[in-house]
């Protein structure tokens, strides 16, 4: 006897649609064609098996089917980022502006990345998208581009340093996430590490009495994610140019020129005036472009760090390049937005959703909050801030919702953070939450 037959025939399973019948379903087969066949067969065969438990009516098959498609083929889900970090490493960092999105879209084809439509001949790669950064910091003699910001500083130091010294202040050998510390990152391109000082306090005749012979360059390294305070002492840029070395300079957070709300926040433009070889920096930060390197300096050097054979391995491609010159020469980012928001903006806009979530009798209410730039940018600078206030549960539920919300902890609440929401997403934030006080 086969299963077919030991189900009885007034058995409601027997009315399940079959897979072939279900695929064939018009909002299916449409659906097969924008995600894949193997997502929408994977979507389907779990509503007949929700209809086999009996949760589910063998009429409500091809819906439910239809329910569980995701928005795409990718595996990665947007979120909305309530948590007030602006720059969330585990959220991807800095998003891309709408104009750096269609670019992207239109560079997805056939493009000119490395053809000169003029003359039909071969083109240096990222022309435009280099032109676009080097007219953002008319400091530096040249720019490149690499896939981060650790390839930047690992480029530098395997072009400029193999078999050589890196001098550089051990009040400034840190680790920059994951557990990926810079001495070794360095020491695996073949340099040798030269540190002098001390924790607190490295001055300029440190560096002068270590540098000689073997030295590649001197490394100055921002410490963007921790501050030491205190009795302490870090040389400048401008004095280490004095040197009879290259100085090359890892500003970490990408903002390129100075910004007024981050006065301690080192950028590319004023270390190249100091005196800087070389700027290494992140695209994917306070720049608010898409993850990159930057190199920024003196032209022989970026030349020979172009040239070099190890940056054809860590080179970026052509959507890279096009979110980055649309950021670079388009209009302010979200993270620039975020950054300078008004807080009176946010609490006008907590306090339109707070009454509206309310009267659906959701318990929230709104509280003041302390946002921060993130990302390994801006130690201690806290950016006030309005967030809703809803019961700890609603974290989980927000997570795991139709539109992800990552809120944060904070005294037994979640609190969602509108820093870094645009305004243009507060309607479905406000959704997200009715959805989720109904779970």
């Amino acid at each position: 006897m086969d299963a077919a037959s030991a189900v009885p025939d007034h058995d409601v399973r027997r009315l399940i649609p079959r897979t072939d019948v279900l695929l064939r379903e018009p909002r299916l087969a449409e659906a097969a064609q924008r995600l894949g066949a193997p997502v929408v067969k994977a979507a389907v065969r779990e509503a007949q098996r929700l209809a086999r438990a009996g949760r589910l009516a063998p009429e409500g098959v091809a819906d439910e089917a239809v329910a569980l498609l995701p928005d795409s083929a990718c595996g990665l889900r947007a979120v909305i980022n309530a948590t007030g970090v602006l720059l969330h490493t585990n959220l991807g960092r800095a998003p891309l502006s709408d104009t750096a999105r269609r670019a992207v879209c239109e560079a997805a084809g056939p493009t000119d990345v490395e053809l000169d439509l003029a003359t039909g001949v071969r083109a240096r790669r990222g022309r435009t998208a280099l032109r676009a950064l080097h007219d953002r910091v008319p400091a530096a003699g040249a720019v490149h581009v690499v896939n981060n910001g650790a390839a930047a500083l690992v480029l530098a130091a395997t072009a400029l340093a193999a078999d050589k010294e890196i001098v550089v202040s051990r009040g400034e050998m840190v680790e920059i996430g994951d557990g990926f510390r810079l001495p070794d990152l360095l020491v695996s391109t073949g340099a040798r590490l030269r540190e002098v000082g001390t924790t607190n306090r490295t001055t300029v005749d440190d560096y002068a009495a270590a540098v000689g012979p073997d030295t590649g360059f001197v490394l100055k390294v921002h410490p963007s994610n921790f501050l030491i305070t205190g009795f302490t002492r870090a040389a400048e840029v401008a004095e280490l140019a004095r040197l009879d070395v290259p100085v090359v300079v890892d500003i970490g957070s990408g903002l390129l020129a100075p910004h007024p709300l981050l006065p301690d926040e080192p950028d590319a433009e004023t270390q190249l005036r100091a005196g800087a070889s070389l700027v290494t920096a992140s695209g994917d930060k306070l720049l608010g472009g898409p993850q990159c390197g930057l190199v920024l300096g003196d032209e022989d050097l970026v030349r020979a760090l172009a040239r070099h054979p190890l940056a054809r391995a860590l080179r970026v491609d052509k959507l890279t390049l096009a979110a980055l010159e649309a950021t670079l020469a388009g209009p302010p980012t979200p993270t620039a937005a975020g950054l300078t928001a008004d807080p009176a903006d946010l609490r006008a806009r907590a306090d339109k959703l707070a009454a509206a979530l309310g009267a659906d009798g959701v318990d929230v209410r709104v509280v003041e909050s302390d946002a921060t730039v993130g990302g390994g940018g801006a130690p201690g600078v806290t950016l006030p801030s309005a967030a809703l206030s809803l019961p700890e549960p609603f974290a989980a539920a927000l997570r795991t919702g139709r539109v992800p919300v990552v809120g944060r902890l904070e005294a037994g609440r979640c609190l969602l953070d509108l820093r870094a929401v645009p305004p243009e997403d507060d309607e479905r934030l406000g959704a997200a939450v009715r959805a989720a006080a109904k779970r």
